[in-house]
């Protein structure tokens, strides 16, 4: 009896041992173990035992990551001074070198890419980066993935979020925002009158084939001004027609 007294603490012991041994990987997790300070292997999600002391494990997350850069100062190639921002999502593609290749991964993607972001707007214009801000994040995407690949990192998109104008920037687009529909409007007013001109110069041109178009145009245009009593008709005479009757009136005196 003493005898069992004595196995039941060490079974005990041994069960605490193996349970403290026991390490848990989730399945959004790989475990990269390292052997008295050398890599020695990968863990795939599951239980493992982990010998205390001699071996070291460390966790890394494997889903889709949102890196949120911060707003940065830049100047566009044409010397114009905008604040940008964006996102970055990408994924560890490879855990043992996320943590071997690089100290802080999370942090070395975020720096990557507001660098990238600022080289990548320094190599376009205004107008350009504001009518291909996709061509632009995908630019900066193939720069960010090209070097994070020696980090186990897969970039999976960067969008521009904001590209942030000085204020007098902005007034001045409005402006020639402004005067832009101005000349189009101006220029849509004119091509209206060339039209309506050259209409009237055709129906001019064909009252004056007919010898009797115009005095039927006449009529017409007095029989409309005649159906409204509440219209005020006053007639233009030339002064030659009053000349001629003053001569027809001075002939008929003698």
């Amino acid at each position: 009896m003493p005898a069992l007294f004595g196995i039941f603490p060490a079974i005990f012991l041994i069960g605490v041992l193996l349970i403290s041994m026991i390490r848990q990987i989730d399945q959004y997790e790989r475990g990269i173990v390292f052997t008295m300070g050398k890599y020695s292997r990968m863990w795939a999600p599951g239980w493992h035992l982990l010998i205390p002391i001699f071996q070291r494990l460390e966790k890394v997350d494997v889903r889709i990551k949102a890196v949120d850069v911060p707003d940065q100062e830049a100047i566009t190639k044409d010397n114009i001074p905008i604040r940008i921002n964006a996102v970055i999502y990408y994924k560890i593609n490879d855990a043992a070198k996320a943590v071997i290749e690089v100290e802080n991964f999370f942090n070395a993607v975020s720096q990557l890419a507001q660098t990238t972001m600022r080289n990548a707007v320094g190599e376009v214009q205004l107008n350009e980066l504001l009518a291909n801000k996709a061509k632009v994040s995908e630019n900066i995407k193939l720069v960010v993935d090209k070097v994070s690949d020696a980090w186990g990192v897969d970039v999976q998109s960067v969008e521009l979020k904001d590209i942030i104008l000085p204020d007098s920037l902005k007034r001045t687009i409005a402006k020639v925002a402004e005067a832009e529909r101005e000349k189009q409007a101006v220029i849509i007013s004119s091509e209206g009158e060339v039209a309506s001109a050259a209409n009237m110069a055709k129906a001019a041109a064909m009252l004056a084939a007919s010898p009797g178009a115009l005095h039927l145009r006449t009529l017409q245009s007095i029989n409309d001004i005649s159906s409204d009593q509440s219209n005020t008709t006053v007639w233009m005479v030339p002064v030659e027609a009053l000349k001629a009757l003053e001569g027809i009136a001075k002939k008929m005196e003698k």
